[in-house]
């Protein structure tokens, strides 16, 4: 006889399977908030950044706790899945929220520590750093800016890019002087020029200041030469201009005579011999024996005995017109002054050259 189905058991399976769903259940949502706390808990403990991202990994990475938890709501039934799926992703939410605000806690006391231990006080000596010092040409240009500031002069500046105008027109040097010459002026594409000399600082200081004037314009001048242990093409020179009413050649010679006392700080022997430039009228040439050797012979003055040292004059009347000054009621003198030879001639260096050659051990001496 063939056994009969036994109809009264089936719905005991049924009660069995659904209750052993709701413990599975059960345990997920047990689950997911155990690892939620523990991982807040590990994020609050901990106070490095490396073992914050293992946290961050194991608990939310791909193979993290959540990611297994999730694999498990296939055996959850329908109904439910949702509310196990939106429980998962709070806790997800909860732990990035927490590991963001530790992380930026972190960083904030990694970053103070590192600027703990990196700041330097700036206003401390630094061992073993020589202090700097001025260059030979600095130091001659600011001791004669304090000897003319003295005398009532004052000191004035001017580009090192001039127009033809100022550089040689206003100072009655005509287009076919030779100091137009390609050799000897460096010329820029839109006409304009590297200044060859301070000179234009009167011009400038003229028309801007009027007589009566007493002025002084140092600065740097370029000259296309060929370079050579006298010669450079770049170089500096200090400029000075008297202009008042009566001025004579005694007041130049008395000017550069207190001039020279004061930077060699002894009396040296010069001579004045007669010397065309064009901006003034009559023009000398104030020479001065070698202190490099003694006036013997050398490559600085070229074996003579004299280094010519400052061109000099009264201001010719064609300047001061070209300025808007009258010449029948102002007169007086100007200079050029050569800063470099001037240091060459006190510190006795027989090559031009190094003193924009920025080696060191030449720098060093002064």
């Amino acid at each position: 006889m063939t056994p009969r189905a036994n109809v009264d058991c089936v719905p005991c399976l049924l009660y069995c399977l659904s209750f052993a769903i709701l413990i599975n259940m059960e345990d997920l949502k047990k689950r997911i908030s155990e690892t939620m706390s523990f991982a807040i808990t590990q994020i609050a403990e901990l106070c490095s950044l490396e073992q914050l991202e293992g946290v961050r990994v194991a608990v939310l990475g791909r193979k993290g706790d959540f990611a297994q938890i999730a694999k498990m709501l296939g055996t959850v039934p329908p109904g439910d899945r949702a509310e196990i799926g939106q429980l998962l992703n709070d806790a997800k939410r909860q732990i990035e929220s927490q590991f963001q605000s530790r992380k930026q806690s972190l960083e904030r006391l990694q970053l103070q520590e590192r600027l703990a231990q990196e700041w330097v006080d700036l206003t401390i000596p630094v061992s073993g750093v020589q202090a700097g010092h001025r260059h030979p040409v600095t130091i001659i240009q600011d001791e004669l800016e304090e000897l003319f500031m003295s005398m009532g002069f004052r000191v004035v500046d001017g580009p090192e890019i001039e127009s033809e105008y100022n550089n040689f027109d206003a100072l009655n040097i005509p287009a076919e002087h030779p100091a137009r010459d390609m050799q000897d002026t460096f010329w820029l594409a839109d006409g304009h020029l590297l200044r060859t000399h301070t000179s234009p600082v009167q011009v400038r200081a003229l028309k801007k200041f009027g007589p009566p004037i007493r002025m002084v314009a140092p600065g740097r001048v370029f000259r296309n030469e060929e370079v050579d242990a006298s010669h450079e093409h770049t170089f500096y020179q200090l400029e000075g201009m008297m202009v008042d009413r009566d001025i004579s050649v005694a007041h130049l010679l008395h000017f550069m005579k207190a001039l020279l006392s004061s930077v060699f700080g002894r009396d040296v022997e010069v001579r004045l011999r007669p010397g065309y430039f064009p901006f003034v009228e009559p023009g000398f040439e104030l020479d001065i024996r070698c202190l490099v050797c003694s006036g013997v012979g050398c490559p600085v003055c070229k074996q003579s005995g004299w280094v010519e040292l400052l061109p000099c004059g009264l201001v010719h009347p064609h300047v001061l017109q070209n300025c808007g000054v009258d010449p029948k009621e102002w007169n007086g003198f100007a200079f050029g002054l050569g800063l470099t030879r001037l240091a060459m001639m006190r510190y006795r260096i027989d090559d031009i050259r190094l003193l924009q050659s920025g080696d060191l051990r030449f720098l060093n001496q002064f």
